[in-house]
């Protein structure tokens, strides 16, 4: 799979999911790229810090691992692509 991932800086908390969600584009279609802020929280041990902001700490490594991810095509049934 040849195409171009491209991740716009849309990224917001989403209180029912408890995680941050961050839209790729993907050959014109968009997917929802999704992290828990528990995984936030165990990959970065950051406890004090906001979910949001954490992520904006860390967006290059997460975009590079969803798009790691949705090259092999790891999204789920409803078409989220969650970072674990």
């Amino acid at each position: 799979m040849n195409q171009s991932v491209h991740f716009p800086d849309r990224e917001c908390w989403d209180e029912r999911r408890q995680a941050v969600c961050f839209p790729a584009l993907v050959g014109g279609m968009q997917l929802t790229c999704a992290i828990k802020s528990e995984a936030l929280q165990i990959r970065y041990g950051v406890n004090a810090v906001a979910p949001l902001a954490l992520f904006r700490q860390h967006r290059w490594d997460l975009e590079e691992e969803a798009q790691q991810r949705i090259r092999n095509q790891e999204d789920d049934e409803t078409g989220w692509l969650w970072l674990p």
